[in-house]
């Protein structure tokens, strides 16, 4: 294969792989009913108060493990104290995963293994700022 052609060829595929991986819109309806799953532990909404977890009102773009007036596992302090932002991004891969994600957090949650899912659901968050 040409020099050139292989350069754009990799330049391509390296764009592709710098791509958000949110692609993809979410929709706020369907994620009020994947939040389902979540309320056990979460709320979310302008009233909105801790429980087991915390609160997820702003949770997009909040700095990891901030949440006011929660305790949060050491894992989820360090993560946020080198300046973890949840971003959708940063949600999307989280919500696949937690443990995998982030080792040691409380979240006990096996994840969303569904990825419109987990763009429905941060959709939904996104909502409440």
């Amino acid at each position: 294969m040409r020099r050139h052609v292989r350069f754009f060829l990799t330049a391509g595929l390296l764009t592709l792989a710098a791509a958000p991986v949110l692609a993809e819109p979410g929709n706020v309806e369907a994620g009020e009913d994947v939040f389902k799953k979540c309320r056990a532990c979460h709320d979310a909404g302008p009233d909105a108060k801790n429980k087991v977890g915390p609160q997820l009102t702003g949770v997009v773009g909040r700095k990891v493990g901030s949440a006011p007036d929660y305790t949060y596992s050491d894992a989820n302090k360090a993560f946020g104290d080198k300046g973890a932002i949840w971003t959708e991004d940063e949600l999307f891969k989280y919500l696949a995963n937690p443990l995998a994600y982030m080792p040691k957090t409380k979240m006990a949650f096996a994840g969303l293994s569904d990825e419109q899912d987990r763009r429905d659901v941060i959709a939904y968050l996104a909502q409440f700022k």
